[in-house]
Order: C-alpha cells, then sequence, then structure tokens
C-alpha cells in the first residue's frame, strides 16, 4: 500500500505543546508485518521520556512516539514467517516497539491480539502495555501464586490498575500506594485490599500493621524505597523495579536485610525485549486473559480520550501524575 499518512511529530527535548500532526509516507511491510491502519492509542510515560529526549527507540525501529495502538488489518506481506492467524479487516491491537502515534503502523503479526467481543477499539487500545508488563511483573519475572501477598506501588497507574486485576484474579491479596484518596478509591473498586495514601502514611508501617509481610513488590519509585521495600519482604520474597520515578540512585542498600531475607531485587523493561520474548509473551498473556476482558472480568482501564491532536494535552497529565489509568487517543 502506497500514499501518506498523518502522524504526531516531536522533536527531542521538546516541549508537551510543541507536539504536532504532520505526514509521512505509509511503512513498507517486512516479512511476518501486517499494516494496521489505527484507530486508537495508548499514551504512556515512556512517551513522555522519549519525547523529552530520555529514552529513545531501540535501534531500527520507528521513531515515530506511541507503544500500543487498535485498528483493523489493511495489509499484510505475501510471505509469512509461520502460519498466518489473521487476515485483511481483522480488528487488532498489539504491541510496537515506536510508531504508535500514526494513522498506519508496521507490526510483527505475531505482537497483535485479537480485540476480544464485546470491548471497544478504544478500550483494546489500552490493554497490551499495561497488561502485559503487569503479567510479565507477576507471572513471567515472577510465579505468583494464590493467597500470596503483594504490595503495588503507583496502584492507580495503568500498570498498577492492571496488576490488581491479574493479582485479585489469581486469588491474591493486594496493597496498593496513591496519592489520594480518589486514586485509592479506583483501586479498591477493582479488588485492592490494603489502601495506602504515600501522601500522608508510611507505607511500610501500614503494610505492616496489616500483614506479617509481602512475597512480591511491584516498585516504579526506586529511591528510598528500596530498604523500606526489603524490610517488608518475605522470606524469599522479590522486589521488582519497572521505572525510577525518584530518580536512578536508591539509598544505601541494606546487605543484611538482603541477605536475610534471601530477597531478590531485579529490574525489567519491555521496550527493548526481543521479538521472540514479546512473541512468547503475547502468547502466554492471550492464552491466560484474553477470554477475561471478553467476559469482563478484567476491564482495560480508561482514564479519558481525546482526538490526536491533543496529545499534547495527555503528555502534560502524566508528567503531572494526574491520571487514574490510561489516556487514550484516536484518529
Amino acid at each position: 500500500m502506497k500514499g501518506s499518512m498523518r502522524f504526531i511529530k516531536h522533536e527531542n527535548g521538546c516541549a508537551p505543546e510543541a507536539l504536532e500532526i504532520s505526514q509521512a509516507t505509509i511503512p513498507e511491510l517486512k516479512p511476518g508485518q501486517a499494516l494496521v491502519k489505527v484507530s486508537c492509542f495508548g499514551v504512556n510515560r515512556a512517551d513522555t521520556l522519549q519525547r523529552q529526549g530520555k529514552y529513545p527507540a531501540p535501534s531500527g525501529e520507528s521513531t515515530i512516539l506511541g507503544l500500543e495502538m487498535s485498528g483493523e488489518i489493511v495489509q499484510i506481506h505475501a510471505q509469512p514467517i509461520k502460519q498466518q492467524p489473521f487476515k485483511l479487516g481483522d480488528k487488532v491491537f498489539g504491541l510496537v516497539a515506536g510508531g504508535g502515534y500514526a494513522e498506519y503502523v508496521a507490526v510483527n503479526t505475531e505482537h497483535l491480539m485479537p480485540v476480544p467481543s464485546n470491548i471497544s477499539l478504544l478500550e483494546a487500545a489500552g490493554i497490551a502495555e499495561c497488561f502485559l508488563t503487569a503479567y510479565q511483573a507477576m507471572f513471567i519475572e515472577n510465579n505468583l501464586q494464590p493467597k500470596q501477598h503483594v504490595l503495588i506501588h503507583a496502584g492507580a497507574s495503568g500498570v498498577g490498575l492492571a496488576a490488581i486485576q491479574l493479582a485479585k484474579l489469581k486469588g491474591c491479596y493486594v496493597a496498593v500506594t496513591a496519592s489520594n484518596q480518589a486514586k485509592l478509591d479506583l483501586c479498591q473498586q477493582l479488588g485492592a485490599d490494603l489502601l495506602i495514601n504515600y501522601q500522608q502514611q508510611d507505607f511500610a508501617v501500614e503494610v505492616a500493621k496489616h500483614w506479617q509481610g509481602c512475597d512480591l513488590i511491584i516498585d516504579f519509585v526506586a529511591g528510598d524505597y528500596l530498604n523500606r521495600n526489603l524490610k517488608l519482604l518475605n522470606i524469599d520474597g522479590n522486589v521488582l523495579y519497572l521505572a525510577m520515578l525518584a530518580g536512578r540512585y536508591a539509598d544505601n542498600l541494606d546487605m543484611g536485610l538482603m541477605l536475610g531475607k534471601r530477597a531478590t531485587v531485579k529490574g525489567s523493561t519491555l521496550r527493548s525485549r526481543s521479538d521472540q520474548y514479546k512473541t512468547h509473551l503475547i502468547e502466554k498473556f492471550s492464552q491466560a486473559c484474553l477470554a477475561d476482558f471478553a467476559k469482563h472480568t478484567l476491564i482495560a482501564n480508561v482514564d479519558s480520550e481525546f482526538a490526536a491532536e491533543d496529545t499534547g494535552k495527555a503528555h502534560q497529565r502524566i508528567e503531572n501524575n494526574d491520571t487514574m489509568g490510561k489516556l487514550i487517543g484516536w484518529w
């Protein structure tokens, strides 16, 4: 397919209001790829970091912003890598390493998923990045079991809300931290058992009041949270870091705590993973979870929707920590 498309243009280091719609040629497909006409796209904190020049696209990937989208397949390369699960006209959503903020995007077909029945393309655009990240944290990086205790920092973030749902579906106990009551109320609606306002309460004190300890802590903050997290861990517990909102340097690591708890402290990302890893993750997630979206036992956590030309406003809201779930753009 030839022609031009609109996309959200940015320059490294630009302010949110500098995002603008521009024109580019429709991407050419490689073997194993499909061309998706994008209906909606998710906005993620990683996009804001890339716009600021702090999180460049992986080598060889599109420099257009956007890590997830939903839409309709309009072209499939004539040379599939393996048996082709999709056909023209299929409604799909999925993960991309870049290019989601465009009207058309070339996607590895193994990184696409069919839109579950009973949900919209707008909802589907908010599933891939946050739910795959949460699923990876709990069931690939860890082996979460029923009745274990999980602490999720930034509980009202897109990944946090996804993690709450996945942990409750597994039959776990969930504690969350968030900055205000409205965010905590949303976490509670999705099943969180213990709600902690980190602006007013010490999360380590609050968790210790109610639980013996945590088996898994999912943290986006880092900084001085590290030793406080370790104090809460059960023996052989895990702390998984997905971001570093408080800065890249943690406080002095208490090796006594770490050794005494036989703790695992691990960092994880998704965007830079290999195509093979992402394929495996998507297969596992699809088998385990897609049917639950159709049944609404899992739900996409959409905070707000907006027209593509207002993407800068969405970036500003994320940078102001003014979100509860996903912001979704549409063309």
